[in-house]
């Protein structure tokens, strides 16, 4: 399990925690990571297919105030590692998914009051205008979670593999049939947090245009996805080329 745990560490290591030091480019997200995961460890199908499954579970997932959700990065390279190693199918990969986000967030919590200290400091160096301590503090919390981060999950795909392995050997197939049956009904939980954040009066139309074009007029989800692009750069005005017009220079009130 050595090569299996370090390709692991080292994903997470590149797309989840250098990800976050270089400006959230949302590289951590189980879309990217499963499928990278799936591909380095041999089973791209696999990965690809924990990849959408997982995100639309975590789709609707996100921190509003003191809420931490589960930790996405590491549920998506572990439970496609497990998948992959340990020979389950994804219905059951995904039914872990939740658990292993809450354990791996907890862990994460261990350590905040560290990092959350020394974020402290930087509102005060902000104001006394020392812009290079804020920037060598940005680097001293990363030199303390990242290592931290990627021991955790060499340790979690290490020795963690045998015991989820162990877990699934003895556990009863009905509890399987019911890790199968859960899983498929975790995306619509995903959706409906999601759905309940955006779902609002002026946009209450497109999502009946979607329900519409997919119930009645059978377009695919990619069509449906492509006529939502539309409509967005539409709303937008990305290709707009009108000016806005110019104010007429002087006063133009003439009463007399």
């Amino acid at each position: 399990m050595f090569g299996p745990a370090l390709i692991c560490a080292f994903v997470d290591l590149v797309f989840g925690s250098f990800d976050y030091q270089f400006g959230t480019l949302y590289g951590f997200r189980p879309i990217v990571v499963a499928p990278v995961v799936g591909l380095l460890l041999g089973d791209v199908q696999m990965g690809l297919t924990l990849g959408a499954s997982l995100e639309l579970l975590f789709l609707g997932s996100v921190s509003i105030g003191a809420y931490v959700p589960p930790d996405a990065t590491s549920a998506g390279i572990l439970c496609t590692a497990y998948a992959i190693l340990l020979g389950f199918d994804a219905e059951t990969a995904v039914a872990l998914a939740m658990p292993i986000g809450s354990i791996m967030i907890a862990l994460s919590n261990l350590f905040s009051p560290v990092t959350n200290g020394l974020s402290g400091l930087a509102p005060t160096y902000a104001a006394a205008g020392q812009d290079k301590k804020i920037v060598g503090l940005h680097w001293l919390i990363a030199l303390i979670y990242v290592p931290i981060k990627f021991a955790v999950i060499y340790a979690a795909v290490y020795f963690g593999s045998d015991a989820v392995g162990w877990v699934l050997d003895v556990v009863p197939d009905f509890v399987l049939t019911g890790f199968s049956i859960a899983a498929n009904m975790l995306p619509v939980m995903g959706f409906a947090m999601l759905g309940r954040m955006i779902f609002t009066k002026s946009l209450m139309p497109f999502f009946f245009l979607g329900f519409l074009l997919t119930a009645y007029a059978n377009i695919p989800v990619l069509g449906v996805a492509l006529i939502a692009v539309i409509i967005g750069i539409e709303k937008a005005g990305i290709f707009d080329q009108r000016k806005p017009a110019l104010a007429a220079e002087g006063d133009d009130d003439d009463d007399f």
